[in-house]
């Protein structure tokens, strides 16, 4: 007869099993092994790191899209300044009009010599198109705001339907995953993953790089989170941006967005601080030297050290 507990544990693994067969497919009629769990666990993992990804992407437009707002509204400011000085110097006109007639052509011809006749018909061509030039900067300024403003509302609008459509998903791959690890933990004692402060020696490297990788360093057995970058918790973009975001160097919270914005470089070329980037971008971590990395794995894990090879390298990258 199975000895009680490990009765308990099937029995609670078959009912996680049933709980999540809706959301991951997974099969009610046997519990899952520990290397179908891990297989699971790890490709739930990676979807939920893609989907942070994009969500992580999304935001940083979304940013830039309310910046290029901001931008836009100060641009209009010099056209109304225009504008207000054409205004004043065509109400000018006007009030000279009422009081000592209309002014034109005709009234500069019978108005004083001919010496100065050329000149104050130079003078009031001058005004006149100065005038008509202002108002028509204004009325091509005004027209092209409103264009713009409502292109821009446009994308705000579609941006953030495209984030709270992401952020859905992560939330319901984050209840899948969080299953998964409770049926591990029932089925194994295997849950989530802990780790404490590191206590052990870190190599001496110059620079800003040495920075980052000191910094890398002192975030081991910090739990992975989604969209974290620190202190307490990280995601993979969010440890490298942080950890050079510690030696004065600006990384966006993202991994295609960190891809563009490295130089690429050689396996053979590697150096501590560089970025090894994975999945299709769809990962990064820290190269630390010796053929090691720092990286924040996955949800249910927390930030290592290990080899570079954990999986075929999309890329190399240098801050």
């Amino acid at each position: 007869m199975p000895h009680p507990r490990t009765r308990l544990r099937v029995l609670v693994v078959a009912a996680l099993a049933v709980a999540i067969t809706g959301s991951l497919g997974t099969a009610a009629h046997a519990a899952p092994s520990a290397s179908e769990l891990k297989k699971q666990i790890e490709t739930a993992s990676n979807k939920l790191e893609d989907v942070t990804e994009a969500y992580n992407a999304m935001r940083i437009n979304l940013k830039k899209t309310q910046a290029d707002q901001v931008k836009l509204q100060a641009s209009l400011k010099p056209a109304q300044a225009k504008l207000k000085a054409a205004s004043a110097q065509v109400g000018n006109l006007a009030t000279t009009s009422y009081k000592q007639g209309r002014v034109g052509p005709m009234t500069a011809l019978l108005t004083g010599g001919q010496d100065s006749m050329m000149d104050r018909m130079a003078y009031l061509d001058m005004i006149t198109k100065s005038n008509q030039r202002d108002i028509d900067t204004f009325t091509e300024a005004t027209q092209g705001f409103a264009d713009r403003q409502a292109a821009l509302k446009q994308t705000q609008a579609k941006q953030t339907a495209q984030a709270n459509a992401l952020n859905k998903q992560k939330t319901s791959i984050q209840k899948d995953l969080k299953k998964l690890i409770a049926m591990r933990e029932a089925a194994f004692g295997q849950g989530q993953e802990t780790g404490g402060k590191y206590n052990g020696p870190i190599p001496k490297i110059s620079g800003s790089a040495g920075v980052a990788v000191t910094f890398a360093y002192n975030q081991l057995g910090k739990p992975y989170l989604f969209g974290a970058d620190g202190p307490g918790s990280f995601d993979c973009s969010g440890l490298t941006s942080a950890a050079w975001r510690e030696a004065g160097k600006s990384l966006s919270h993202q991994t295609k967005a960190q891809w563009n914005e490295v130089t690429h470089i050689s396996r053979g070329d590697l150096q501590p601080g560089d970025l090894v980037f994975y999945r299709s971008l769809g990962h990064v971590a820290l190269y630390v030297g010796g053929g090691q990395i720092i990286d924040a794995p996955h949800s249910g894990t927390v930030v290592k050290k290990r080899t570079m090879d954990i999986m075929t390298p999309y890329g190399y990258g240098r801050v």
